[in-house]
């Protein structure tokens, strides 16, 4: 493992691609501290700090998407939503529009005007979203933010109203299109999906506060509600974290391998096929992707109809908030049914069983015992069809997890969104495609990768003979100053974090 980072330093070009995702990254991530000028964000993040223990709700959730932005009343307090939600809405409306399916099918210059068109739906979306949070925050904050009082916490808004609306508008609207920008970025140029990246830095920001929160679990003051946690505690919930974890990787690596035989054919002197090979169907085909659109797609209502029942007084908006706010059980129905959903309208728009079967027959491949062409696109839609019931109700269990954990174990839900839940899925998925990618690359230049064993690479005899005079001793050698500045890092961090918690 060490030598494989070790080796990503090696190659120009992939170091050169890390460097500029990390810059990108750190350039998020300054974004996501910039508060918006007139706003004082002390009173919003003191509410917040009192609620951590109760729970959260679907603008905590939002919150986490930001990596603390929106707590922070910051330039990207609307994050990289608006841009997914768009993606989202440019995707049904290829399933509905036959001028957008046919630009599905164009190729590059078809996804290019897709691209164009989901940028412009982008700007409508931030544009809508920043004038309803604006709106709410300066006339009726207790309504965006449930138990918020003025009286209590404090005036967010401290500068004129109008001046206030106008300007925190047009820099939210920047900030979402910069990200937007910076995820095009990490994709054309880094490593990895800048998207999924983006959402995965902001999910990865709160961990040290997460860890303070822990500690604090284990060392309560004197007097306090609660008692102290125990050593078994800590260890049931280190081996709790593990199996997550390792669940998660499992189930993403998951594949079903259909048997193909190829029959022989003779063309010229030559002999071809005859050979025995595999069809892989991963159990989680969509990946991440369907908790991504159920989160984004609960949040967008959510939001639209709790502002503007703030901005224009309506209780039926606010009702409808209610009906789908988080811990009741239209929010868990809702979810759970959105991540069915768009499994298997994942799978539809990116697994095409005609085509594949199509193509088998074309080169004289077959499943044994099923005959080519229409019955083995049946029975490939048919084991996909399974294969999704099984990924879909895995993601269902995995993303309310941690509200198991916090209304049945009382585990804060900053800790307990560590335990699974959505940041989690997002988190392993996205790290393992980012792996890959790199894998890729050091496979291409005759080098190890991350694993001598797994699924995640495929391992050369000229890879090993590569690194064969290599020892780890001259790794450890080059890595060590990174290592104690890192460690110095985290443990100054951690530090500041417990303290300032």
């Amino acid at each position: 493992m060490l030598s494989a980072f070790t080796n990503c330093l090696k190659i120009p070009e992939l170091r050169q691609r890390i460097i500029f995702t990390i810059s990108m990254l750190f350039i998020a991530r300054v974004g996501a501290n910039i508060p918006l000028p007139g706003i004082d964000p002390e009173p919003i993040q003191t509410f917040f700090a009192e609620q951590a223990a109760t729970g959260a709700n679907l603008l905590g959730m939002y919150n986490m998407f930001t990596g603390g932005a929106l707590l922070n009343g910051a330039l990207f307090a609307l994050g990289i939503m608006p841009y997914i939600s768009a993606s989202i809405i440019m995707q049904l409306m290829g399933a509905v529009f036959p001028t957008i399916t046919r630009l599905q099918q164009e190729g590059d210059v078809g996804r290019q005007k897709i691209n164009q068109y989901t940028r412009y739906l982008t700007i409508l979306i931030c544009l809508v979203q920043g004038t309803l949070l604006i709106t709410a925050l300066t006339r009726n904050p207790g309504a965006l933010i449930q138990g918020f009082s003025i009286q209590e916490y404090g005036q967010i808004v401290v500068i004129n109203p109008a001046v206030f609306m106008v300007t925190s508008i047009i820099l939210l609207t920047a900030g979402g299109m910069i990200l937007m920008w910076l995820g095009d970025q990490i994709t054309q140029r880094g490593v990895g999906q800048g998207i999924s990246l983006l959402i995965t830095i902001s999910i990865i920001s709160d961990l040290p506060g997460a860890v303070a929160t822990l500690m604090t679990m284990f060392n309560t003051p004197v007097g306090a509600e609660t008692e102290p946690l125990g050593a078994p505690q800590g260890i049931l919930m280190a081996i709790l974290f593990f199996t997550v974890t390792a669940s998660l990787v499992a189930v993403t690596q998951a594949q079903r391998k259909i048997p193909v035989q190829y029959a022989k054919r003779v063309v010229g002197r030559k002999v071809y096929g005859g050979q025995s090979s595999f069809l892989p169907l991963k159990v989680n085909y969509s990946g991440v992707m369907p908790v991504i659109f159920a989160s984004a797609i609960l949040m967008f209502p959510n939001q639209i109809f709790t502002w503007l029942g703030a901005a224009t007084g309506v209780r039926f908006f606010s009702q409808i908030a209610e009906f789908i706010a988080w811990g009741t059980w239209g929010y868990y129905l809702t979810f759970g049914s959105l991540i069915f959903i768009f499994s298997y309208f994942w799978v539809s728009m990116m697994f095409k069983p005609i085509q594949i079967a199509d193509d088998l027959k074309k080169y004289g491949g077959y499943i044994p015992g099923v005959r080519p062409g229409e019955p083995t696109a049946r029975f490939l839609d048919f084991t996909m069809t399974r294969l999704t019931f099984a990924g879909a109700s895995f993601l269902t269990i995995i993303a309310i997890f941690p509200d198991f954990l916090l209304n049945v174990y009382n585990v804060p839900y900053r800790v307990a969104l560590f335990f699974g839940g959505t940041g989690m899925l997002i988190t392993v998925g996205v790290i393992l495609d980012t792996m890959r990618q790199v894998e890729t690359y050091l496979l291409q230049r005759h080098y190890d990768g991350f694993l001598k064993k797994g699924r995640i690479r495929g391992r050369s005899s000229r890879a090993k003979q590569t690194l064969a005079d290599q020892s780890w001793k001259e790794n450890f050698a080059l890595w060590r100053p990174f290592i104690v500045i890192a460690g110095g890092l985290l443990s100054l961090g951690l530090l500041l974090s417990f303290f300032n918690s």
